[in-house]
């Protein structure tokens, strides 16, 4: 055996344990191939599936156990950082809500097979109050699955990984370098992807000044916060008067403003990217007076300086409840 697969399987589970965390934490790492090939190097012996699902299973609830804090401890805050630093956290919270708050602590099961979701659905548990049993139950339950799912895949194809290996292994630096590049192709990809999503020089903005001057004169417009009920229950702030109509519903409510009132649309995500969705879907629709607010609920709260409560985030119970009977 050469010293590439060599080294493999000797520190592999150490391997799959370091790729396993740092995924968990949110670093672009792609732990599922390490698993797969740890799991075709168990079919001969050079690893043990004992060690290899300890591992797994440990950087699974190490990773997901700091989110899971942080959320507790910080609430909404973790959700806006999430949406700083990851290249599609609009989207992954979003789906995070939808998912957890219809399946419950089940969510963190089926967030183990969504790209992106995985890191977000920790913290939003932890946000919205499960407790600290029940979500280390959970997580070892969701671990121990897609551990064993991906190890299972890989001992099925373990003839093909080891001519796999055996490539990579005559390659070496060469392939490492391509991995690298690949990773940083796909990275600007998604950014690119992410950018060209925020353009919006079809919707109309609204400055924040313009707004409270409006609704100082008593003729403002109509405010939708088009933030989804989970959102809107991790982070209590508000504009007043506003009217709270998630995105996903917003196609069902249209005949409430069929008057032609002036609506202002907003949201708390990276670049209004929810609150521009929500303008199109209304300008759609034939509403001819629609914009959007521009830097969404954490302007209008810099303007008025209103500083987030420093109390424990509220805990809003109720969207897991159903789990109890799962």
């Amino acid at each position: 055996m050469n010293d590439f697969v060599a080294l493999l399987a000797s520190q592999g589970a150490l391997l799959v344990f370091a790729a396993t965390l740092a995924t968990r934490l949110g670093a672009p790492v792609p732990a599922v191939p390490f698993l797969i090939v740890a799991g075709g190097l168990t079919v001969g012996g050079q690893l043990s599936v004992v060690a290899v699902v300890l591992a797994a299973v440990l950087g699974n609830i190490l990773g997901d156990g700091v989110w899971f804090l942080a959320g507790r401890r910080w609430g909404y805050r973790v959700m806006r950082l999430l949406c700083r630093i990851s290249l599609s956290a609009d989207s992954c919270v979003k789906r995070s809500e939808s998912i957890l708050g219809r399946w419950g602590g089940l969510s963190l099961i089926a967030a183990k097979f969504v790209p992106g979701v995985s890191v977000v659905a920790p913290p939003m548990a932890g946000a919205l109050g499960m407790s600290n049993l029940r979500f280390l139950s959970y997580e070892t339950v969701a671990a121990l699955i897609w551990t064993l799912g991906f190890l299972f895949v890989g001992r099925i194809f373990h003839a093909a990984i080891q001519d796999v290996l055996a490539v990579i292994s005559n390659i070496g630096l060469g392939a490492l370098a391509i991995g690298v590049l690949l990773l940083a192709a796909f990275i600007g990809w998604r950014y690119r992807q992410r950018r060209l999503a925020q353009q919006a020089d079809d919707i109309e903005h609204i400055q924040v000044e313009a707004l409270r001057e409006a609704l100082a004169a008593g003729a403002g417009p109509t405010l939708i916060d088009v933030r989804s009920d989970e959102a809107r229950a991790l982070d209590a702030r508000a504009i007043p008067g506003a009217i709270g109509i998630g995105l996903k519903q917003l196609p069902k409510r249209l005949g409430a403003f069929a008057d032609g009132r002036e609506l202002v649309v907003f949201c708390d995500c990276p670049d209004d990217a929810s609150a521009i969705a929500a303008a199109r879907v209304l300008t759609a629709a034939g509403l001819p007076r629609v914009r959007v607010l521009a830097g969404g609920l954490d302007a209008w709260m810099a303007l008025h300086a209103v500083e987030a409560p420093e109390t424990e985030p509220i805990r809003v119970v109720a969207p897991l409840a159903a789990a109890h009977s799962t």
